[in-house]
């Protein structure tokens, strides 16, 4: 069984939007739970891209992670990830270059290919229908090559030139796995949103992995949602207002992050409940024992170098103390 003393911890942060507050609050909360978290020893603080939710802040991506790292100081922040099939591959090279200009050493650029939207909000973004992820292995190259000095090459990303931070792969299906793997980037997956791919997909990277100039040996991380306090009833209260902005977010109506009580009395139809029993089982919540069970059986599975944790519960001092008691799992 693998120890969580031999596997680093980090934060994911989706700066969760709660129930009766608002985005700014959100966002004063994530520069807290960022320095929180580095005075706690986590190694890495990621910030995702998601877009016309009203239960998530992080949108603006690259803005906050100017704050977070603006904020604190040793920790590495980064994004998890960048959609890049939203964006003009210029534009994320002249953002990360200025980024790892401004904080060398500090800073992780996370790529993903979903939109972290629908539809509708992803053409509002794009401008058009042109981009999609079926062009993201000629971004993906376009986004790496701005890096790289190239004299004959007519448009340049200034800041980017020599100012390359570690570029990641984000996944939750087998793509983007084969792909980390071939390019000999380190791999980051969403098991804590499609747990039914994760040992094939890291099996796939490991698999798949070609040694680089960058990365020598394949490296798994892996996100989970943990929910941590100090009795196991305790945690499960906490963590149901995760399970119904998930089914509200199905049901095509997103919502802010509820309250314990709003999650309590929701009225949930038996396909509900069944949706939601699904999609909580990989979830790790309860008391420390239990996390630590939790956490390190994942560990074990899947051989995961790190693991980076996301936890969305509506109090945030509750937020604070769950990353406190895993912390000390890690002790």
């Amino acid at each position: 069984m693998t120890s969580l003393r031999d596997t680093r911890l980090s934060v994911l942060d989706l700066s969760p939007v709660v129930s009766g507050s608002d985005a700014a609050a959100a966002l004063r909360n994530t520069l807290d739970l960022a320095r929180h978290t580095e005075a706690l020893g986590y190694h890495r603080y990621w910030l995702a891209e998601h877009h016309n939710m009203p239960g998530i802040a992080s949108s603006a991506t690259a803005v906050l992670i100017a704050h977070v790292a603006d904020a604190t100081g040793r920790i590495r922040v980064g994004s998890g990830g960048v959609m890049l099939p939203n964006h003009a591959p210029l534009v994320v090279a002249e953002q990360f270059g200025t980024l790892e200009a401004l904080h060398p050493g500090r800073i992780d650029l996370g790529i993903g290919r979903a939109p972290g939207t629908d539809p509708r909000t992803a053409r509002a973004l794009r401008g058009s229908d042109s981009a999609g992820a079926e062009d993201f292995p000629q971004q993906l190259r376009e986004l790496l090559a701005y890096f790289e000095p190239d004299p004959g090459r007519p448009v340049n990303a200034v800041t980017a030139e020599g100012n390359r931070p570690p570029v990641w792969l984000l996944g939750s299906s087998g793509y983007s796995a084969r792909l980390a793997g071939a390019l000999g980037l380190p791999f980051s997956f969403a098991h804590h949103f499609a747990p039914e791919n994760t040992l094939p997909a890291v099996r796939l990277y490991r698999e798949s992995f070609r040694p680089s100039p960058v990365l020598a040996e394949p490296y798994v991380m892996l996100g989970a949602a943990v929910v941590c306090a100090e009795t196991d009833e305790r945690a499960r209260w906490l963590a149901a207002p995760s399970g119904l902005t998930f089914l509200s977010l199905r049901k095509g109506r997103p919502i802010p992050l509820p309250t314990p009580e709003e999650a309590a009395e929701y009225p949930y139809t038996d396909v509900d409940r069944a949706f939601l029993e699904q999609r909580q089982a990989s979830n790790v919540v309860g008391a420390p024992e239990t996390v630590r069970k939790g956490l390190e059986a994942l560990a074990t599975d899947t051989g995961a170098d790190e693991l980076i944790v996301t936890t969305m519960v509506y109090d945030h001092e509750d937020r604070k103390r769950s990353y406190e008691l895993v912390a000390e799992l890690a002790n």
